[in-house]
Order: C-alpha cells, then structure tokens, then sequence
C-alpha cells in the first residue's frame, strides 16, 4: 500500500514540499515556479506511463487464463476438442472420411506440441514482466493458432451437413461450439481491450463464430 502511495503520489508530496520550503526560505518566484511546473510534467509523464503499464498487466493476467482456457478445452484429450469429434468420424461407416480423419490426427499432434510449447513460453516471459514487448506478439500467435484451428471446424462443419452422421457426434460438435463460440467472445473482447493501449495489428471481427448443425432425428 505504502509503495503504491509512493509510486503515484510522488510527484504532488514533492511540489508540496517544495513549495513550503521555497517559500520559506523566499526562493525567487520564477525559479521556484519552473521548479514546480517542471516537476508536475515529469509527474504526469510517470504516472501515463504507469498506468499503461498497468492496464498491460490485467490484460496480461486475462491473455494467460484465455490462453490456459483454450489448452484445457479445445486441445489434448479433451471431449470438446474438434480433433476428438473428427475422431468420433471412424465409427461412421464412410471410409472416404477415414483418410482425412487419420491426415487430422497427425494435425492434432502438431497441434497439441504447438500449444503446450506456446503456454510454456508464454509463462516464462510473465516472469520477466515486459508486457508491452511480449503481450501484442503472444497475442498474434494465438489468433494465428486459433485461424488454423477454425480451418478444422469448419472443414468438419460442411463434411458433417453433406453426409449423415449419428446425432450423439451432431450433439458433441454443437456442445463444442456453444463453449467454442465463447471463447471467441471472450478473444474478441481481449483484442479490443489491448487495442487501446498497445498497437495489435488484429480486428476482433476476423475471429469468426463456429456453425451449428442441426439435429436430425
């Protein structure tokens, strides 16, 4: 509490006290007066700076459970993983499905590797603080994961319209796409919060919502 008391209130306590003992020792106004104004620019500076450095670090806090989020639900081992739906496609008499299933399998690998490297040095440099550095460019490698990641929601979503699939993989795809479709929310929310104190290059709307599909009976 006390250092936060200093790190913000410094610079108003230091022209207080300048100013009594310039006045008490009768300083020449002019000297006195740059002294002051010099000292409430540089403070103003700091605590712009401060404050952006701050805001850095809640959006920090938020990216690293977004990121956290995403490897536990939609990558792994996981029920709502689009992998783990494609793979539910094997007990689908179609064998035409089965060769782009087993091609997705090996995606999966690539990109479980991909995350878990990803959490990893995302954590580290957390450590070392330098938000401003890290956060934009984590934050364009989970778009570009997320990108390639829709490519196979929606390589699913139009196989899955065009043959009949049984209802229990319809109902886990659309369970997926509920929580999926959150987390775009989220993301998008994120983006914009980080737009407004650090340069992202990313619009939310390029992070587009997954399909439905409907349930046939």
């Amino acid at each position: 509490m006390l250092r936060t008391m200093i790190s913000w209130g410094w610079s108003p306590i230091l022209i207080t006290v300048l100013a009594i003992i310039g006045t008490f020792n009768e300083w020449p106004i002019e000297v006195l007066t740059l002294t002051l104004a010099s000292i409430l620019v540089i403070g103003l500076v700091v605590t712009v700076f401060l404050a952006r450095e701050r805001s850095l670090e809640l959006s920090s806090i938020k990216f690293r459970q977004l990121v956290g989020y995403f490897n536990r639900r939609f990558m792994g081992d996981s029920s709502i993983s689009i992998f783990m739906i494609i793979d539910s496609l094997f007990n689908v008499d179609e064998p035409k499905l089965w060769d782009w299933a087993r091609a997705c399998d090996m995606s999966k690998r690539i990109f479980n590797t991909w995350c878990s490297s990803f959490v990893e040095r995302m954590e580290g440099d957390i450590r070392i603080r330098r938000f401003s550095i890290y956060l934009p460019i984590y934050l364009n490698e989970l778009w570009l994961m997320n990108t390639h990641y829709y490519e196979f929601v929606e390589q699913f979503h139009e196989i899955a319209k065009s043959i009949a699939i049984p209802l229990e993989i319809t109902e886990q795809y659309n369970r997926f796409v509920m929580e999926y479709n959150a987390f775009i929310q989220d993301f998008r929310e994120s983006i914009s919060e980080l737009g407004k104190i650090a340069r992202t290059g990313i619009e939310p709307p390029s992070l587009r919502l997954a399909p439905q599909l409907a349930e046939v009976r």
